[in-house]
């Protein structure tokens, strides 16, 4: 579904990202993991098209680099960021109808806004409420909803479990299984290994702006070799 080739990008003088190599199949949950600055929200921000990329990045079978974000996304691609960009004053409700591609009606898709609020039974109690007032796993929650909501065929989801809690950070984990049942590819930027290494079907791990290892959860338990070098302090 998404084939990454040969990926660059700078910021600047600074070469971050310095030729990644992933691909992602229909319905499967890929971890991107590493340590904080290798490159790892760089690379989702490429795909997106938020930063300039140099390489190539197929969707689907059409080439996307070098597009606009939001043809990117019309195109069937979310990206759910790091920073949590909700929209604090406007409701809960009006933040998930702001996801939805245009004229998309609610339902349409492989998610409806009943879907989101039977997962998430606090943002139906605070539908009508700016989102400004809520948690941070409740916005944590809102951002997620509102891209699944405009039925994306994949999703790249950005440290989605920082700062939260161990219970929302169990529904993450949850919600995360229940995209991949719907067919729905996800790349997850994850800090905490334990909970990438539950759910990812096949896990990437980056150092100094590139791949380092490639293989299945169980695999990379095998290499402690890795680990040590990439991603344990």
């Amino acid at each position: 579904m998404l084939e990454v080739q040969d990926l660059h990008a700078f910021y600047g003088k600074s070469h971050i990202l310095q030729g990644v190599n992933l691909n992602i199949q229909e319905g499967e949950i890929v971890a991107l993991l590493g340590r904080n600055g290798v490159g790892r929200s760089t690379t989702c921000k490429s795909i997106m098209g938020e930063v300039a990329p140099q390489g190539s990045v197929r969707f689907k079978g059409q080439e996307i680099a070098g597009k606009k974000a939001f043809e990117i996304a019309n195109l069937g691609i979310g990206y759910v960021p790091e920073n949590r960009d909700i929209f604090p004053g406007l409701t809960t409700r009006q933040n998930l109808i702001l996801g939805m591609k245009p004229g998309q009606k609610d339902g349409q898709g492989r998610w409806s806004m009943q879907d989101m609020f039977d997962m998430f039974e606090n943002l139906q109690r605070r539908a009508d409420v700016e989102a400004s007032v809520l948690s941070g796993g409740e916005q944590q929650m809102l951002t997620m909803c509102r891209t699944l909501i405009g039925d994306p065929d994949l999703v790249m989801i950005d440290e989605p479990t920082e700062g939260l809690s161990p219970q929302m950070v169990q529904r993450v984990g949850e919600l995360l299984q229940e995209i991949a049942k719907r067919g729905i590819a996800t790349l997850l930027v994850e800090q905490k290994l334990s909970i990438a290494m539950d759910i990812a079907h096949r896990v990437y791990v980056m150092g100094h702006g590139h791949v380092v290892f490639e293989g299945t959860p169980d695999e990379l338990r095998a290499r402690e070799d890795v680990r040590k070098e990439w991603l344990e302090v």
